[in-house]
């Protein structure tokens, strides 16, 4: 499916990282977006709370999923969990949502529309469970063909030390398994993700690099698990 439009050409939109605004926000108009380069992601102000704010960051960062950089301690690390796809979406989304955690965003219709993303069999997570079950963390995103869009991650700081990176480190192995270079779309680089291997590259570089990828073929995901496990159940 070609790169859409739903914004309007990109050469008219602003020259800042925020593209628009919507009173409208559902799945189908979040799919269109993110064809067309752009995520939702709410602002907070009074004067935005019932509309939706649409992004496409001037400088994007993202990660050649070949590209991460994995450090002994991670590796490490990854030996203390078991990483599964797409069997636990709602609890990772659900924890990414948590409202004490700093600048979070993630209200009750952004998780019901990455749901419905996730039923449909386009938005995935990947898990970190530890030895006896617990979800020490994850992330979850949308994946388009050759790119996958990464919306949040999360881990427990009592007894998920790592267990972001780690699911990131699974994330990347599922999405080379079949030997394509795909990419992940992390939004924006943070020092903290420019150590693991992300770089900023333009708007326009990866409007361009978005055409070419969303025609490549999907990696392999479980599909959603009809059972959710619970935490002490992991499966």
């Amino acid at each position: 499916m070609p790169m859409l439009e739903v914004f309007g050409p990109p050469r008219s939109w602003p020259g800042e990282d925020l593209v628009a605004f919507s009173d409208r926000f559902d799945a189908d108009l979040t799919l269109a977006a993110y064809r067309s380069g752009v995520f939702p992601m709410p602002l907070r102000q009074a004067f935005f709370t019932d509309r939706m704010a649409w992004w496409s960051p001037l400088r994007r960062g993202v990660l050649e999923a070949g590209g991460l950089k994995v450090s002994r301690s991670l590796r490490q690390s990854a030996r203390r969990y078991r990483v599964t796809s797409d069997q636990a979406f709602d609890q990772v989304v659900a924890a990414c949502a948590e409202p004490d955690r700093p600048g979070g965003w993630i209200d009750d219709d952004v998780r019901a529309v990455y749901g419905r993303l996730h039923r449909q069999g386009v938005a995935h997570s990947v898990e970190c469970w530890t030895a006896d079950g617990r979800l020490a963390g994850g992330l979850y995103g949308v994946g388009l063909g050759g790119l996958f869009a990464g919306e949040s991650m999360f881990h427990r700081p009592g007894y998920g030390r790592d267990a972001s990176k780690v699911a990131l480190l699974g994330l990347v192995e599922r999405l080379t398994e079949d030997g394509l270079p795909r990419l992940i779309d992390v939004q924006w680089a943070t020092p903290h993700l420019v150590s693991l291997g992300v770089v900023e590259i333009a708007r326009a570089a990866y409007l361009a690099r978005l055409a070419e990828l969303i025609d490549w073929p999907d990696p392999v995901w479980p599909g959603p698990s009809a059972d959710e496990p619970t935490e002490g159940h992991a499966t």
